[in-house]
């Protein structure tokens, strides 16, 4: 069986205020470690620790949340930044969390390495493609127009900040690398983040696994599948043997964070790209029934992932 942890992205929710009662509820669920989601202030991340009750297997930058000067929570701040000081604001929370991970004895950091554009929020035509796909308005001219707007506004500007974003990149493995410390980056939700696919390959540029690597979260590959942005098999096709890590989650329509078994994700592919992890992290949100939460772990080793 491959050990299995539970995100805080679950435990943002009143009964788990205290972080030891998330840690004990994720015990008694059947998990084998904890994963810190960048929306675990630091004094849960500490009750976590102190409770015991599990280990924590990696820590999801920019953890523990902070609030930045400008009010900005500081999951907002660009590591992919081409303004000096945004992009050096983003590095030191994200090497905090380095530290943090490094105290703690994780040895996986997740990371998301910033956007095209220093507006972290989706561009405005993708949004409007959220609500019409959600509306069933999918095939439509309209809907074909906005995507291509997206595309060529993301295509634009790419460079620059895929160019900031290796540079940040570069910075983190070097902080990482005394404590052994491996980043893995994730594929994004929105089609303005980076990376993309093709844009690994210059990013991991000379890097190994042990200072960085891939790390496949199901329910952002599948949801810009369904938006016609990235097909689905991109992620794994091209990028599998270079794994770290994963978030395993479900959809439903474009709503993620799901529990696996929970949604209608094609699991085979998936069950094919990451088998060879030695461990996985479910990434659940709040709104998932304790029943779901505890289901998953059977959900995953019917598919192959346990």
């Amino acid at each position: 069986m491959k050990p299995l942890a539970l995100s805080t992205m679950f435990a943002q929710q009143q009964r788990f205020e205290d972080g030891a009662a998330f840690a004990r509820y994720a015990a008694e669920a059947g998990y084998d470690a904890i994963e810190i989601s960048h929306s675990t202030r630091e004094d849960k991340l500490r009750q976590i620790l102190d409770s015991h009750a599990l280990p924590v297997a990696s820590v999801h930058q920019p953890a523990p949340w902070a609030r930045h000067h400008d009010g900005r929570g500081n999951s907002h701040i660009n590591l992919a930044s081409i303004d000096e000081d945004e992009r050096r604001a983003a590095i030191e929370y994200a090497t905090a969390s380095i530290d943090w991970a490094g105290r703690i004895g994780a040895k996986r950091i997740v990371v998301h390495l910033g956007q095209v554009s220093d507006v972290s929020e989706q561009f405005e035509e993708e949004r409007e493609m959220r609500r019409m796909f959600d509306s069933g308005s999918v095939v439509s001219d309209r809907f074909v127009e906005l995507r291509e707007a997206v595309i060529g506004r993301r295509k634009a500007d790419a460079e620059a900040h895929v160019e900031a974003a290796r540079r940040s990149l570069l910075e983190l493995v070097h902080a990482a690398e005394p404590h052994r410390i491996a980043i893995g980056l994730e594929n994004r939700y929105h089609y303005h983040e980076i990376p993309q696919p093709e844009e690994y390959e210059l990013l991991l540029d000379g890097l190994v696994g042990e200072q960085a690597g891939y790390w496949h979260d199901v329910g952002h590959a599948e949801v810009l599948h369904r938006l016609g942005f990235i097909d689905r098999h991109a992620w794994l096709d091209r990028l599998s043997s270079r794994a770290v890590g994963a978030h395993l989650h479900d959809v439903s329509g474009i709503g993620d964070h799901r529990a696996p078994g929970d949604g209608d994700v094609d699991w085979g592919y998936v069950t094919a790209g990451l088998k060879h992890l030695p461990s996985y992290t479910l990434e659940i949100n709040q709104h998932q029934s304790d029943e779901r939460v505890r289901g998953a772990i059977g959900f995953l080793e019917g598919v192959g992932l346990r």
